[in-house]
């Protein structure tokens, strides 16, 4: 099992009738954009959302993804998606967890890498730009008082 991150946010997503494909399961793309969904929630969690990362001149494009499928979800299933803060200091490295509601049983395991990229010349920056840096250190110094809200989309 992974060690857990720093900071870690938590949305559930129930599966729409138009994300499962002709088997009767959730097409494997589709598990990308509840990545997304927990990782804009993690963002939020920081206090540095992806508004917040272009108001600050940079753009954070994934340039790695990697998901472990364990087994299918399908039409109507809640799932949790949790989104884990492993690195920040030169990249934004998160791990997710999506598992089934009702029982806990992992569904699909994944990572993400992402660079800071200055919007004004295009030039990916070798470490997070410090206001990244200050945002997730500052949330680390104040940690929240209830656990991360459960967002349904």
């Amino acid at each position: 099992m992974r060690t857990s991150g720093v900071l870690h946010a938590t949305v559930d997503v129930v599966v729409p009738f138009f994300d499962v494909d002709s088997m009767d399961v959730v097409w494997h793309g589709h598990y990308v954009k509840y990545l997304e969904v927990a990782r804009c929630a993690l963002l939020d969690e920081i206090g540095h959302n992806y508004t917040q990362m272009k108001a600050s001149g940079y753009v954070w494009p994934v340039i790695d993804l990697q998901l472990r499928y364990v087994q299918a979800s399908r039409f109507g299933q809640r799932l949790h998606v949790r989104a884990d803060l492993i690195e920040w200091q030169n990249r934004l490295r998160i791990h997710y967890l999506i598992q089934d509601a009702a029982t806990g049983q992992r569904i699909t395991r994944a990572s993400s890498i992402q660079v800071a990229v200055k919007i004004a010349n295009g030039e990916m920056q070798l470490v997070s730009p410090d206001v990244f840096i200050e945002a997730v250190e500052r949330r680390l110094r104040n940690p929240p008082q209830t656990p991360s809200p459960v967002i349904t989309p």
